[in-house]
């Protein structure tokens, strides 16, 4: 090959390739805009399910949660194995996912919604399998280690809900008005906004990005697993309950030495409820903890977002496009359209 000939087809290659990156970059650029189900209508079929701990002598609560799902218009089934006991989890592991995966695979079935958290819900993620959900996608509902299931739903492309559970509810809904008012607004397509109190620990900005995350140990668990997210371009929320101070900081410094904080927009904390008292106590506050541990880098974080394991737990759509902005008087979060 002449030297004018392989000059020329170095131009050509480097042309080639540079299209190629770009093309690239489209495509991951479209991949993260997830597919967000049909939202509910009156007379659609919820099923509640139990993925995670035991619902024992939880009977009157699950009632609860199917007349509040009546209540909006909408249908109710419940789990076959949900009231299932097999050790610490509602069934065994093969029954907790057979619940999970008939609601995944049933058209009919336009949302699942957790009965609870606790644990369990690892231990079913390999069992699940999404062909048909992707043919007929629906909201998946819940919080705590329902993270998990966000998590997997998340990188399978699709949206979904942290809100609150069927054992959330009360004898009386007036005392988690906001709560079950977001939850229902959110389930019927109305994203609510909110303006968050202030804090002298927020870090001011503005950002957007799709919203993901869920419960602190639960995100740190997935890591190094195909089920932990990518936080590239996101807003990550995280919410905690039973914690000393040093299991966070050591939750947030393993999953900074992974890179899970690098090219993330914004940082949400939500509620951070029940912290443990160590002998050695830490020193600072949990909102201090949080800023020490993410200081080398320059996203907005604001708290204060009321979700989490308090009764005032505000829905959100994980997934959805969002802005944030932080000041040291208040954050306002906007779920863009």
């Amino acid at each position: 090959m002449s030297k004018i000939r392989y000059f020329l087809f170095l131009i050509l290659l480097c042309f080639f390739f540079g299209n190629v990156t770009a093309q690239d970059k489209s495509v991951l650029k479209n991949q993260a805009v997830l597919i967000q189900p049909p939202y509910l209508k009156a007379g659609d079929t919820v099923a509640i399910v139990a993925p995670s701990g035991i619902l024992k002598n939880r009977d009157e609560e699950v009632e609860r949660a199917v007349k509040l799902l009546h209540s909006f218009g909408l249908k109710a089934v419940v789990g076959k194995h949900v009231f299932k006991q097999a050790d610490h989890f509602a069934g065994t592991d093969d029954e907790r996912c057979e619940d999970f995966q008939n609601a995944l695979d049933d058209p009919s079935i336009k949302a699942i919604w957790c009965a609870r958290g606790g644990y369990g819900a690892v231990r079913i993620l390999d069992k699940l399998d999404y062909t048909k959900f992707k043919k007929h996608p629906k909201w998946l509902i819940g919080y705590s280690d329902i993270t998990a299931l966000h998590n997997q739903i998340h990188n399978e492309g699709f949206q979904s809900i942290h809100a609150l559970m069927g054992v959330s509810l009360t004898k009386n809904l007036e005392d988690i008005k906001e709560t079950v008012a977001t939850f229902k607004s959110t389930i019927f397509g109305k994203p609510v906004n909110y303006t968050l109190n202030g804090s002298e620990y927020n870090r001011t900005g503005e950002a957007s990005g799709p919203l993901v995350g869920g419960n602190l140990t639960i995100l740190h668990t997935m890591l190094g697993s195909k089920t932990s997210i990518d936080t590239s371009g996101k807003i990550l929320f995280i919410e905690e309950i039973g914690e000393y101070k040093y299991h966070i900081d050591r939750m947030l410094q393993s999953m900074k030495r992974a890179g899970y904080f690098d090219n993330c927009n914004g940082v949400l904390v939500g509620d951070m409820t029940k912290l443990r008292k160590n002998t050695t106590l830490w020193g600072t506050s949990v909102e201090q903890l949080i800023l020490d541990a993410l200081s080398d880098y320059d996203f907005p974080i604001a708290f204060n977002m009321p979700a989490g394991h308090e009764p005032d737990n505000r829905a959100m759509v994980l997934g959805h496009q969002i802005t944030l902005k932080v000041s040291k008087d208040k954050t306002i979060l906007t779920f863009d359209d």
